[in-house]
């Protein structure tokens, strides 16, 4: 699959960059997908929510009235879970939400966004460049020229790049992340994938085995 080449002021380089058809025209495996979206909003969760049962409240270890006599239903203690203030039934404990996925599921799962989003015509090549500055508005003008600005938008550089980085963290529709570590969640959340020229190369080497 061949994609046109653009500046980073929008114009077009003249030429075209090739794109593996075993990473971005590959038959899409849903499943694999819904796997690795479901394992990293699960790991995602911090699991630290809880809730205090009638063990845990403070108070209630004196039983409210004698057992019979007064008319009134028994009653043991002022925390029972039916009363105003008493601790909760069944309610959320710390737990580890955290799911495991096999590394060839994982590389199905992104090889198979990374499909999807080119098969829809959402997939733009860019020459390499670095906001040496890290100025937000150096990254937003790259942007505007592009025709992304109103879109949101996930970059991949082809190494960490910190300042590029750093010049993207501000805008709101903006996630830059190096070619290696765009989940199947970040390549699925997004309307375009803007690819640096190198970024192409780093994709094919981890994802083409």
């Amino acid at each position: 699959m061949k994609v046109d080449l653009y500046k980073t002021d929008g114009s077009a380089a003249g030429e075209q960059v090739e794109l593996p058809d075993a990473i971005f025209a590959a038959k899409p495996h849903r499943h694999a997908v819904w796997m690795a979206v479901r394992t990293q909003l699960a790991n995602m969760r911090q699991g630290t929510v809880m809730t205090k049962n009638r063990a845990l409240v403070r108070g209630g270890g004196r039983k409210p009235w004698r057992q019979k006599g007064t008319g009134r239903a028994r009653a043991g203690t002022i925390r029972s879970p039916l009363w105003r203030g008493g601790g909760r039934v069944f309610g959320p404990v710390p737990r580890d939400y955290s799911l495991g996925l096999p590394k060839k599921v994982k590389r199905l799962a992104r090889i198979s966004a990374f499909s999807t989003k080119a098969a829809d015509g959402k997939v733009m090549v860019v020459e390499d460049f670095r906001i040496e500055s890290g100025k937000t508005r150096e990254m937003a003008s790259v942007l505007r020229s592009l025709g992304l600005e109103d879109k949101k938008v996930l970059l991949l550089t082809p190494d960490v790049d910190l300042m590029t980085y750093r010049a993207g963290r501000n805008i709101p529709n903006l996630i830059v992340r190096p070619a290696e570590q765009a989940s199947t969640y970040d390549l699925l959340n997004c309307d375009t994938i803007l690819l640096q020229k190198g970024a192409v190369e780093k994709i094919e080497k981890v994802l083409a085995q």
